[in-house]
């Protein structure tokens, strides 16, 4: 186990490093593939030496090799936050065939937040591949163990937390972007995966945790009821999180109203 939780971490990191290029040049419309990355400073293209995760970035001391220029101590924090969601994720799926779909959901999860709290946009380019992504590596967790009944609960998920979404931006439009919609359909596919309760529960957390996060800004008058509050990251963060509550917190629940397993 601790081979693969060092391989996962460190896959995490590495894939922080892609989710630095991703964030920053996907809501430009810039490609994340050409040109290379360079300095935004003196525009010198990064040397392959001065472009490893986190390591780079503490040998240079924070700056360019060639102009000296800062360098945000975002893409380490980036690449080290990632590493250690991975390293969570698989400590919460455990060795299983869903493993890499929910490593995919914790990477666009970190790319989406960003993205969202900088912009205040998720983008169709992220959004939208990740649905046959999801169906296939959720599909494919299904085929391999047996277990059909879990994407079927995907499927619903997805429609659920769609339409309810959907019926949101609808009723009260400006109330919530269309990126939310279709971002809630892929959250729907993996909390419906995982379980009905959280699929719940999940959908129940992403609205306390934008009114949690909300409710400082207005109180403090950072906010005001018409400023535009990006709503991905709760989404985001709600649905990781049900995947470690939902359960104790659906069990306690059916105990309190009487339900739950007796002796």
């Amino acid at each position: 186990m601790v081979p693969l939780l060092v391989l996962v971490t460190v896959t995490g990191v590495a894939v922080g490093s892609f989710l630095n290029v991703v964030v920053h040049r996907v809501p430009r419309g810039l490609s994340v593939v050409a040109p290379p990355s360079a300095c935004p400073g003196c525009g010198h293209a990064i040397r392959a030496r001065d472009n490893v995760p986190v390591v780079s970035w503490l040998v240079l001391r924070g700056r360019c090799r060639d102009c000296a220029a800062p360098i945000s101590p975002r893409y380490p924090l980036v690449e080290a936050g990632t590493g250690a969601l991975f390293a969570a994720v698989l400590g919460v799926v455990g060795v299983s065939w869903a493993l890499p779909a929910y490593l995919y959901l914790a990477a666009i999860a970190v790319a989406l937040a960003l993205i969202d709290l900088e912009v205040h946009r998720l983008p169709d380019a992220i959004v939208l591949p990740s649905y046959p992504v999801a169906l296939v590596l959720l599909g494919g967790a299904s085929l391999l163990t047996g277990d059909g009944g879990a994407f079927v609960r995907a499927l619903v998920g997805a429609v659920a937390l769609f339409g309810l979404y959907a019926l949101l931006w609808f009723v009260r439009p400006g109330g919530m972007g269309l990126g939310d919609v279709k971002l809630a359909g892929v959250l729907g596919l993996y909390l419906g995966w995982w379980g009905w309760d959280a699929l719940a529960v999940g959908g129940f957390l992403a609205f306390l945790v934008g009114g949690l996060v909300s409710l400082p800004l207005l109180l403090s008058g950072r906010a005001g009821r018409r400023s535009a509050i990006p709503f991905g990251p709760s989404m985001l963060g709600a649905a990781l999180a049900a995947l470690v509550v939902a359960a104790p917190l659906s069990g306690w629940y059916l105990a309190l109203v009487g339900l739950g397993a007796t002796a």
